[in-house]
């Protein structure tokens, strides 16, 4: 069991109304983290709701300034996931998406590395995907951000380790989000599309969101003290065999 395990532990997550991010958030609160998810829409059940664009540094600063102490936990899982190939998005899209999805992880890092050095301590999790490591020409500029997202976990980890602070990322494959289904809704069959989807993996059915949270759970807890700069599949066989 793992109740009261964080006890004491201010977590902050980003990307807590739905899907991973609330998954993981209640996963934390469920150990005894006080928990803050950060959205733009209200974030059910924790025990702060901070209306937050990860893109604004206003925002971020009023909501660090909202924690009771330093998030000594730290969850990126806020995205953007625009499905389109190279030529049907332009830089400023692109740019947006990067903002969101690798900035927004570099901003929270600025806030919340300071108090976790003063605490002698922390761990982060940044929420990736499959798709950095595979040529993905419906989503080019999500692949390409999540890529990017990898290498910031591993350079992170490294340059954070004297202080005590672990940063690892976990890499999904299909997990059944609205994100995921809002990805499928253009397309003239999304239910058949979503079901061939989901055979594309050995063990052939999305993942939950639960799922990751179990993982995200053990990589921020002190179980997993001796892991640092990893990102870590949860995917159903998906990075074994491409189907």
């Amino acid at each position: 069991m793992s109740a009261g395990e964080l006890q004491g532990r201010v977590a902050l997550v980003s990307g807590a109304a739905s899907g991973i991010g609330a998954a993981i958030a209640r996963r934390l609160r469920a150990a005894g983290a006080w928990v803050a998810g950060l959205d733009l829409q209200p974030c059910a059940g924790l025990d702060a709701s901070l209306r937050a664009d990860v893109r604004s540094e206003a925002d971020l600063d009023a909501a660090f300034a909202a924690l009771p102490g330093p998030a000594v936990i730290l969850v990126h899982a806020a995205a953007l996931c625009p499905r389109g190939g190279l030529l049907e998005h332009g830089p400023a899209a692109w740019a947006d998406v990067h903002d969101v999805n690798v900035l927004g992880a570099l901003r929270l890092l600025h806030r919340a590395v300071p108090g976790m050095r003063a605490a002698r301590g922390g761990a982060v999790l940044l929420v990736s995907s499959i798709n950095a490591q595979f040529a993905t020409p419906s989503h080019t500029a999500y692949a390409s951000s999540k890529a990017a997202l990898n290498s910031l976990t591993q350079s992170a980890a490294v340059e954070l380790a004297p202080d005590g602070i672990r940063v690892n990322a976990v890499a999904p494959a299909s997990i059944d989000t609205p994100m995921l289904r809002a990805s499928y809704a253009s397309q003239p069959n999304s239910a058949a599309a979503l079901a061939a989807n989901a055979h594309r993996h050995p063990l052939a059915r999305l993942g939950r969101a639960e799922e990751v949270a179990e993982l995200a759970f053990f990589l921020l807890s002190d179980r997993a003290a001796w892991i640092t700069g990893a990102v870590h599949p949860i995917d159903g066989g998906a990075s074994a065999t491409r189907r």
